[in-house]
């Protein structure tokens, strides 16, 4: 948000300018006058709409963060209900497709487990199925066996060779169907993704919704001016409220090029307000510009008019909710030792 000062600049520049004197005369106090100043915030609409509230007015206090006003969203909003729906029916998927693929693993290892146990059983019997056949062949060979028992081991060797086989196409098929597991597991990434998708395209609609929601600094300000009113049409860069931090506020003053020396950050002064007269408040110099100005013209003599001048800016440190931006008053610079340094220029 663009910073703009609550006075207007041309007129605060002119007036803090031709008072940035040292008092002539009798070696009394050195001071500087100085206008008060403080930051203000022009809370802007960042896109198009109807405005469809202003909630707080001139002078109200504006919590830290507070949504100020409310632009309609057109069909924004819809459209993040409707993706906000489809994530829904998402997770659903997901979560069905996540349980197909559970009790597909389980059954498959199942079904893997057991054939491969059916395979093992059929290969030793179908071994020991052969081994007894060619027994028995030996024995009908030497006589020592019948033709019907040889007969009976042949029938029972190829019985068993026929479950191996069997067994052994089962076990195949049991292990084939590891590829439909394996398609399940993508399905499932594929409508992963989609979720994944869908949540980044509702954080964007989200984003753009925010911005239809007008918010406050993250410190509690004061509103200084409403800009805009519920039912006019806003745009982006429309401005909606201005708004000042109450304690975001300092004496400025401009400082000719002989005495900038004396006027450096972290220096001690005091503030006193034309509003409250024989009253000071202790302030600190907290900003020296690191370019001189020249003098504007409105000043007492020529000879300021040839001089350049810097700016500066005072920290007030006490009662700072009582200055008000535009107030004029003294700044004088203190000795850390003697306290109000004395005048060190030569009068004109």
């Amino acid at each position: 948000m663009k910073r703009r000062v609550v006075a207007g600049l041309a007129i605060a520049l002119a007036t803090a300018a031709a008072a940035a004197l040292w008092l002539r005369g009798d070696g009394g106090e050195a001071w500087y006058t100085g206008v008060v100043e403080g930051e203000e915030r022009v809370l802007r609409s960042e896109v198009s709409g109807r405005a469809l509230d202003v909630y707080f007015a001139e002078g109200d206090a504006v919590p830290a963060g507070a949504v100020v006003a409310r632009i309609e969203a057109g069909d924004i909003s819809a459209r993040a209900d409707s993706k906000r729906q489809e994530i829904s029916v998402l997770e659903a998927e997901i979560h069905r497709q996540q349980a197909q693929v559970a009790l597909a693993e389980q059954t498959w290892t199942h079904d893997v487990a057991a054939a491969r146990a059916e395979a093992s059983r059929a290969e030793a019997e179908a071994g020991l199925a052969a081994r007894e056949e060619v027994r028995q062949r030996e024995l009908a060979a030497r006589s020592a066996a019948s033709v019907q028992r040889l007969d009976e081991a042949t029938s029972k060797r190829s019985q068993t060779s026929s479950a191996l086989e069997r067994s052994r196409e089962l076990l195949g098929r049991a292990e084939a169907e590891e590829g439909q597991i394996v398609l399940a597991r993508r399905q499932l990434e594929v409508l992963r993704e989609q979720r994944t998708l869908a949540e980044r395209q509702l954080a964007e609609l989200e984003v753009e919704l925010a911005k239809h929601e007008i918010r406050a600094p993250s410190v509690p300000s004061v509103v200084q001016t409403q800009l805009l009113w519920p039912g006019e049409l806003a745009q982006p860069g429309t401005p909606i409220l201005s708004v000042l931090d109450p304690r975001d506020k300092y004496v400025q003053i401009y400082v000719p090029v002989a005495e900038v020396a004396e006027v450096r950050v972290g220096r001690q002064v005091e503030i006193e307000l034309d509003s409250a007269p024989g009253r000071r408040v202790a302030g600190e110099v907290s900003f020296v510009a690191d370019r001189a100005n020249f003098t504007p013209e409105k000043i007492e003599t020529r000879s300021d008019r040839l001089g350049q001048v810097y700016r500066a800016k005072v920290r007030i440190l006490e009662d700072v909710e009582r200055f008000q931006p535009g107030t004029e008053g003294n700044v004088y610079l203190l000795d850390e030792e003697r306290g109000p340094q004395a005048a060190r220029r030569d009068p004109p």
